[in-house]
């Protein structure tokens, strides 16, 4: 979307700013948690290979390690429009029918987002009441179950900095664009990964011709 020559409100830009600061501090918990994983995988096959010895409790810690990769990055990718979208019409919109378009699907959202705090707050509570563990070595589930509920309270407040966001562009279509997801264009897409390889082509010729003096 482009963007014109409007005062940024110093409120909610700052407010955006502030909170993806946030959400992307928790995206690299989740790439840490990511990176952990795949560690412990590989001494996991080490482990059984060359010693005939796994280690114990590899596949709980697993399994109460995913919900930390996929809840912690769900605002950030949020924010960061990169979750899976149909704009088949979308795209065909224009001004003031964009952004009311935008404005009604994220209100939906955070309808549907509230009721999944709700439902996973409930199983969390259920989970940590009963004294639920893993399998194996009967590790406690509540933290991960607590850890869907904070992912998706993370969601809800970008949902509602965007809400803010969508409401003052449908105000004003031709306001500075900001506090909202914004979509790249297939073109502009493509030429961002054209830009890419442009760039790692010269980058080669480089090493290339350094190589050769």
């Amino acid at each position: 979307m482009s963007t014109a020559g409007v005062t940024a409100d110093p409120v909610l830009l700052k407010i955006d700013q502030a909170y993806h600061r946030l959400e992307k501090t928790l995206n690299y918990v989740a790439a840490t948690f990511l990176f952990s994983l795949m560690l412990l995988a590989c001494s996991e096959v080490v482990m059984r290979k060359l010693f005939n010895s796994p280690i114990p409790g590899q596949a709980d810690l697993v399994e109460i390690s995913i919900p930390t990769m996929g809840f912690f990055g769900l605002a950030y990718c949020q924010r960061m429009a990169g979750h899976v979208r149909m704009e088949i019409v979308v795209q065909q919109l224009k001004g003031r029918a964009h952004w009311l378009f935008e404005f009604i699907s994220n209100f939906a959202t955070i309808i549907i987002c509230a009721l999944m705090i709700y439902g996973t707050y409930s199983h969390f509570l259920r989970a940590y009441e009963f004294g639920d563990s893993t399998m194996d070595v009967e590790l406690p589930i509540w933290p991960p179950k607590l850890i869907i509920v904070f992912g998706f309270c993370i969601l809800f407040g970008r949902l509602l900095i965007s809400f803010c966001g969508y409401w003052r562009l449908l105000m004003n279509p031709d306001a500075e664009v900001y506090a909202v997801p914004v979509t790249l264009a297939v073109e502009e897409i493509a030429e961002a990964e054209a830009e890419v390889a442009r760039d790692a082509i010269t980058d080669k010729d480089v090493d290339e011709e350094l190589e050769r003096r």
